[in-house]
């Protein structure tokens, strides 16, 4: 009896085994997804507090206690030399009611806080406060700081 030169493996040798076609993945990779939300989380944490910078005015201090609301007032900041500002956009007092209606969605009951620097002339705080009231809004509020101790 002579032998075969391969064995009993010999007869499998010649093929090859085939391998089984991975099956995509179905599941999925949230670390890219993690990654992204981390980064954007950051930055919109240091952008936050950029965004609600407002006219810069040393507002005098009143014992008075502050106002509550629901919504956002609309703010008219009169400056220490006397520019008008519509929240952030410098405006002429001549387009104080023009704007206030164009943006007032409550119509004549939009509350309206008009803050004045402690330096700003009297009278033009009261000029701006005399045409919103002759408009007829009647919500009208001043914008001071708390009394320090």
């Amino acid at each position: 009896m002579g032998m075969q030169a391969g064995g009993a493996g010999a007869q499998h040798s010649g093929r090859r085994r085939r391998r089984r076609r991975q099956q995509p993945m179905s599941e999925i990779n949230v670390t890219p997804f993690v990654d992204v939300m981390l980064v954007l989380l950051i930055i919109f944490m240091v952008a936050a507090p950029l965004l609600t910078v407002g006219v810069p005015l040393d507002l005098p201090e009143t014992q008075a206690k502050p106002l509550e609301g629901a919504t956002e007032p609309i703010t008219i900041s009169v400056s220490a030399d006397g520019r008008i500002y519509m929240q952030d956009t410098e405006i002429a007092a001549e387009e104080v009611i023009p704007k206030l209606e164009a943006i007032a969605a409550n119509g004549y009951e939009e509350r309206i806080f008009v803050r004045g620097d402690e330096n700003a002339d009297y009278g033009t705080i009261m000029r701006v406060m005399g045409r919103i009231n002759a408009a007829g809004y009647k919500r009208l509020g001043l914008v001071t700081l708390e009394e320090q101790q």
